[in-house]
């Protein structure tokens, strides 16, 4: 079983707060791994210190089997080239197109002459099942499915090896988010990714995930399948997941 990220005793802080302590984590090569928690106990924070876009007070992290200890800025940047990522809200530049959001990316890693990176960002509107008229439109004129699906191109932009998915279904109608999750898997399958993913939807955690990793008391209590996860004797655990609406999940969602 190859691990892509290794977290290793991995300590956060901020101030006098301990938001991580002695933290371990580790994502399968070809997972689609999700990690869960209740509001304040960490999973962005753990997701922002793989990125490098914080730094952790102690722990070691590896990616892909190199080390974020690195201090090869080449060797970084080579790295960040291998992961995508899909923020929250989308993070389109507004000013931008969708087709320029896309080629922002490869123009700034590649050398591609302008007329390529366009042609691979119609390629990656088709990944994503956009149209070819959704290139010329503006963040602000496309409905929340349509940002989603334009975030998630630009996330592919460099054909990475990871992708990071911040509440991907958040916002969306159910039919919008089913049509999302749909769309995960069929990516991770025809594109080989490794995805590593924030959320709180039950559906997602059910229909999409092949572990989920739970955070609390600063740690990863249990990091398996959904149908083993909700069986974890950890006080947490059952709370978070002991509510009706999960409950409903937990006998219908292995379906």
């Amino acid at each position: 079983m190859k691990h892509v990220i290794e977290v290793k005793n991995l300590t956060n802080k901020f101030g006098n707060t301990t938001i991580h302590q002695d933290l371990n984590f580790n994502v399968v090569c070809g997972d689609i791994s999700a990690v869960v928690g209740e509001s304040g106990s960490g999973k962005t924070t753990l997701i922002r210190t793989i990125l490098r876009l914080q730094k952790q007070v102690a722990g070691k992290i590896n990616v892909l089997g190199r080390s974020l200890a690195d201090d090869s800025k080449q060797e970084m940047s080579r790295l960040e080239e291998c992961w995508g990522v899909l923020f929250q809200h989308g993070a389109l530049f507004s000013s931008l197109t969708v087709l320029e959001n896309i080629c922002f990316p490869i123009s700034e890693f590649t050398g591609l002459s302008s007329s390529d990176c366009r042609d691979v960002g119609y390629l990656r509107l088709k990944q994503v099942g956009l149209k070819n008229d959704a290139a010329d439109l503006y963040p602000a004129e496309l409905s929340g499915g349509m940002v989603k699906r334009a975030a998630l191109a630009r996330a592919l932009a460099l054909e990475p090896e990871l992708l990071f998915l911040d509440e991907p279904t958040a916002g969306l109608d159910p039919n919008s988010a089913d049509k999302l999750e749909e769309l995960i898997l069929y990516l991770r399958d025809s594109l080989d990714l490794t995805i590593v993913l924030v959320t709180h939807d039950l559906d997602t955690l059910w229909h999409v995930a092949d572990r989920v990793a739970f955070i609390a008391r600063g740690r990863i209590l249990a990091n398996l399948p959904m149908d083993e996860l909700v069986n974890i004797k950890e006080d947490e655990i059952q709370a978070y997941f002991g509510g009706k609406r999960s409950k409903r999940h937990y006998q219908n969602g292995s379906n």
